[in-house]
C-alpha cells in the first residue's frame, strides 16, 4: 500500500522546525522515518502534514561532557553502535543498538525517533531508561524543558511530548568506575521484535557490595518498565540474589502476549543473564586493573 496524501515540510534548522510546527499542530515529525513511514504505508498513520527534520545535522552531533554524553536526536542507531566514544562512555547503548533490526534500519533511524515513537519493544527506550538519560525538548512557545526517561515513555507508542515539542538532545550518564552493564534480548530471529530483553546497570562499592541496581524490560507491558533494586544495597553480588530479582520482577510484569506466563519467564531469565553479565563486567574490570598495579 501507499501512505494517504500528505503534505511535505523539510526545514533546514530546529528554529524553523519548531515555526513549522507551531503552524501545523496536527503535524508529525519525522526523523529516519523508519517507524513512521511503515505505519502510514499500511493506512495505520494518515497525517496531513509530515515535517522532515533529516536534515538538522545541528541534531546529529555528539558531545563529551564531564559526567554525561550528549547525543543529538538524529545520531543513527548504526552510529550509536559503533562510535568508539559511545562504546567507552555509555557501552550498554552500543549493545542495545545492535539488536535493532538490521544494518539498513539502523543506517536511517535516530535514537530520537526511537524514543518518541516510545514502542514498549524497542530497544533504545529501554536503555536510555536504565541509564538514566535526561531528554531535552524545545517548543517555539514554551522554550525549553527537560523530561527525565522515568517520564517520558506513558502507554503504548505514547510520549510525554507536547504536541508542540521537538526532542533535541539527550543527556545519558556516563559508566563509573565499579559499575557493569548487561544487556539481553530474545526474538525469533535476529532483527525481529524482541519478544522479551533486559537492560541493567549493576554498581558495586569497594567491599564488594551492592550500591545499586537498576534494570528494565521491553515487551513486558505498554511501556519499557523499570525496576530499582534498593532493597538490596549492601548485600553481596550471587547467582541467587539475582534469581530471586529477576523471579520477583518478571511477576510484576503486565505482558500483553498471548501467553503472558511464558513472557514472563522469558523475561526472568533475561534479567539473570543482564544481571550476571554485568557483575561479569565489574570483576572483568577489577581484574584488569589489579593487572595493572
Amino acid at each position: 500500500m501507499k501512505p494517504a496524501p500528505f503534505h511535505y515540510l523539510r526545514p533546514e534548522s530546529v528554529a524553523e522546525a519548531l515555526e513549522q510546527l507551531a503552524a501545523y499542530p496536527d503535524a508529525k515529525l519525522m526523523a529516519g522515518g523508519q517507524s513512521l513511514l511503515a505505519l502510514m504505508n499500511l493506512r495505520l498513520a494518515r497525517p496531513s502534514v509530515i515535517i522532515d527534520i533529516g536534515r538538522l545535522d545541528e541534531l546529529k552531533r555528539i558531545f563529551d561532557d564531564t559526567d554525561d554524553l550528549i547525543l543529538g536526536a538524529l545520531v543513527t542507531h548504526r552510529t550509536v553502535e559503533v562510535d568508539p566514544l559511545i562504546s567507552a562512555r555509555t557501552p550498554l547503548l552500543a549493545d542495545a543498538a545492535r539488536y535493532i533490526g538490521h544494518i539498513g534500519i539502523r543506517n536511517r533511524g535516530t535514537i530520537g525517533g526511537s524514543v518518541a515513537h516510545a514502542d514498549p519493544a524497542a530497544e533504545m527506550p529501554l536503555a536510555t531508561l536504565v541509564l538514566g538519560a535526561t531528554f531535552h525538548v524545545e517548543s517555539a512557545s514554551k522554550g525549553r524543558r527537560q523530561i527525565g526517561a522515568d517520564e517520558m515513555f506513558v502507554s503504548f507508542y505514547t510520549n510525554a511530548l507536547e504536541a508542540d515539542e521537538i526532542l533535541t538532545w539527550i543527556s545519558v550518564p556516563a559508566i563509573r568506575a565499579g559499575q557493569g552493564w548487561g544487556f539481553v534480548e530474545y526474538a525469533h530471529q535476529h532483527g525481529d521484535y524482541g519478544l522479551a530483553g533486559a537492560g541493567c546497570l549493576l554498581e558495586v562499592g569497594v567491599d564488594g557490595r551492592i550500591e545499586s541496581v537498576r534494570c528494565a524490560v521491553l515487551s513486558a507491558a505498554d511501556r519499557p518498565l523499570l525496576f530499582v533494586g534498593d532493597d538490596v544495597v549492601g548485600q553481596a553480588p550471587s547467582v541467587a540474589l539475582w534469581e530471586e530479582l529477576a523471579s520477583r520482577w518478571a511477576d510484576a510484569t503486565e505482558p500483553s502476549s498471548a501467553d503472558p506466563d511464558y513472557s514472563r519467564r522469558l523475561c526472568e531469565t533475561a534479567l539473570i543473564q543482564a544481571l550476571t553479565a554485568a557483575q561479569q563486567r565489574i570483576g572483568e574490570d577489577q581484574e584488569r586493573i589489579h593487572a595493572g598495579n
